[in-house]
């Protein structure tokens, strides 16, 4: 595993080429800081993409039917494993910090269950 610092002038290009490849993956956000200690804000949810707009400068995380926004970010990281990136961290204006991990949906076995 490693962690890839990104610059704040490659953010929306990194997040342009990243959102496609996330087609199909679920994703936990968790929050943390001083003030509200670690929460989950999303459990393993569908995730639609992963964009930052400059001009309002936040990030939006979109998933099924919450959008999580980041305002003001300071930071942003990537955890890979090899090409795959694992996991996302932001921090805020605030000194918030914002973890988003990804996963491959669970899998459906087309066959029958076991007779019992």
């Amino acid at each position: 595993m490693s962690v890839e610092v990104i610059e704040r002038n490659a953010w929306t290009v990194f997040c342009d080429r990243l959102s496609p490849l996330l087609v199909g993956q679920q994703a936990e956000v968790e929050v943390a800081s001083l003030g509200l200690g670690d929460q989950i804000a999303a459990e393993w949810t569908p995730i639609v993409g992963f964009s930052y707009d400059p001009k309002d400068d936040l990030f939006s995380v979109a998933l099924s039917g919450l959008d999580h926004l980041i305002h003001r970010p300071r930071t942003l990281a990537a955890q890979r494993r090899g090409p795959a990136v694992e996991s996302l961290a932001v921090t805020d204006g605030e000194g918030t910090l914002h973890v988003v991990r990804f996963r491959e949906p669970p899998m459906f076995s087309h066959s029958p269950p076991p007779e019992a």
